[in-house]
């Protein structure tokens, strides 16, 4: 496969699966709660990596930002961190790739750097693509894991209260019927994250196989040898074949 032709799709990839993470990362919706079995005047509640949210039946939104570093658990860090780091390497690798076009001629640049640069390019989207994939795989662990745990806390609860011969404890919380606390499931912006990491991974591979195509045609290069003939002037002599000499 042409050269040009990877180059072009690994950019292309590269620019949609930066773009996705980008997105991914500045949305509030990667838990968001889990609404079975709730009444419809109950709050909606879906939680970011900035912010938590509420929103009522009236329309009325309010996010509250998540302010600080102490005060949130080392797995939620981890999530951030490897987000901020896959948006970063995303944007680099997308600015490069613009450079290492070969339809783009800058300053006579050669097509060994412009290769060079091409395998840096899809190593940065390679990395950025494992590190959303691994985010959103984190953050989506700790759903799975909050969700068993306090889905049988509610049973037990609802257990309990059903023998005492009261419901007191459905609507402690005020967060619908059938739970005192809410459960979350996964929210859009994780399949935003998953689906931008592997168009990442896509486009690097793109522009790895490129940069193999582009120093494959390259041809060897050696320095010139000159070939200078002896120069014959009078009076040498010079044997020839038969015993022949010049004058």
């Amino acid at each position: 496969m042409a050269p040009s032709i990877l180059q072009n799709g690994g950019f292309a990839l590269g620019l949609l699966g930066s773009s996705l993470l980008i997105a991914a990362t500045a949305m509030n919706k990667w838990s968001v709660k889990d609404r079975q079995g709730d009444l419809l005047t109950s709050v909606y509640t879906y939680k970011g990596l900035w912010q938590d949210c509420e929103t009522t039946t009236a329309g009325m939104t309010e996010c509250r930002p998540l302010y600080g570093l102490l005060g949130f658990s080392g797995s939620f860090q981890a999530v951030r961190a490897l987000m901020i780091i896959g948006v970063v390497l995303s944007a680099l690798g997308t600015l490069l790739s613009i450079f290492s076009l070969q339809c783009l001629t800058m300053n006579k640049m050669e097509d060994r750097s412009k290769a060079k640069m091409s395998l840096t390019a899809g190593l940065m989207f390679i990395t950025a693509g494992v590190c959303g994939i691994a985010g959103a795989s984190v953050y989506a662990n700790q759903i799975v894991s909050s969700f068993q745990i306090t889905a049988n806390n509610n049973y037990n609860n609802n257990y309990n209260n059903y023998g005492q011969g009261g419901f007191g404890g459905q609507y402690g919380g005020g967060m619908g019927m059938g739970a005192g606390i809410p459960t979350y499931t996964f929210g859009p912006a994780l399949f935003v994250a998953w689906i931008g990491g592997g168009v990442l991974l896509i486009g690097g591979i793109l522009k790895s196989l490129a940069f193999r195509e582009m120093v494959k045609d390259e041809k060897p290069r050696y320095p010139g040898v000159v070939y200078k003939p002896q120069s014959h002037t009078k009076g040498e002599d010079h044997p020839l074949e038969g015993g022949q000499k010049y004058v």
